[in-house]
């Protein structure tokens, strides 16, 4: 079967586990070269790009702590430095802007330090992502967002993290709308309960687990292949003709 992404470049951030791990991956899979961010996760990242070239793709990662709003330009002159090295050049073709931060506070126990910092990685991050690319970002690119479905429908325990998603899902239809006329798409997966690190909590929870299970069209948590499928969908070829659209990746959630 024909790689959907040869001779393609994309940036993938928050690329060194979970969701973001699982989009690097497939990308490079469909012949992309890969660039990932990672924050702590050194140890992670390394992980991550020795399994894509193990499988016979092209990888690298950046150290990018998104909550800091002068990371995002110094990540760009890195970025631009490793591209003009390995293609020659400082085209990007696929943008994933998945880099997220826990810290789930509710109501009562969210600080404003707390709503800041949750803003600034799930909402300012990806809007200046976007900012710095625009010059590198080739017509007839791909944006995708990892947004969730507590945008839309939002979840009373989690309500920054709620906001901070449902601002990333306008963002994305401005951006459609402002990108369109160069050929680039924008647009957002949104997952429901996934098997990852951030709910492992709540996995640990049998009468969660089968309520939640029970409350699914599909019958389980989601995979993060599931994921990274859709995300690979929408930077190919063949997604060409949807842009400005929240795409809902829960296996029928609360249907």
């Amino acid at each position: 079967m024909p790689q959907l992404l040869t001779g393609k470049t994309a940036l993938v951030t928050g690329g060194s586990r979970g969701i973001g791990r699982a989009v690097a991956e497939r990308l490079a899979s469909e012949g992309a070269a890969v660039a990932l961010t990672y924050n702590a996760s050194r140890a992670g990242a390394d992980e991550a790009v020795a399994a894509i070239e193990q499988a016979g793709g092209s990888a690298f990662a950046l150290q990018a702590d998104l909550s800091d709003a002068g990371a995002v330009p110094d990540l760009f002159s890195r970025l631009d430095r490793e591209l003009v090295e390995r293609t020659g050049s400082t085209s990007l073709d696929v943008l994933v802007n998945n880099a997220g931060n826990s810290g789930w506070g509710g109501l009562a126990d969210s600080t404003p330090e707390s709503w800041d910092t949750m803003f600034a990685v799930q909402a300012r991050a990806p809007f200046f992502v976007v900012q710095s690319a625009l010059s590198r970002l080739a017509d007839g690119g791909r944006v995708v967002n990892v947004s969730s479905a507590a945008g839309a429908r939002p979840m009373q325990s989690v309500p920054v993290y709620s906001m901070a998603k449902a601002g990333i899902n306008n963002l994305t239809r401005a951006l459609a709308m402002e990108l369109g006329p160069r050929g680039v798409t924008v647009n957002a997966v949104a997952p429901g309960w996934v098997r990852t690190d951030m709910n492992t909590a709540v996995r640990e929870n049998a009468d969660l687990v089968a309520s939640i299970e029970a409350d699914t069209a599909l019958g389980r948590f989601g995979d993060v292949s599931d994921i990274a499928a859709v995300v690979a969908f929408l930077a190919s070829d063949e997604g060409r003709w949807v842009t400005g659209q929240v795409i809902e990746a829960s296996g029928g959630y609360q249907l």
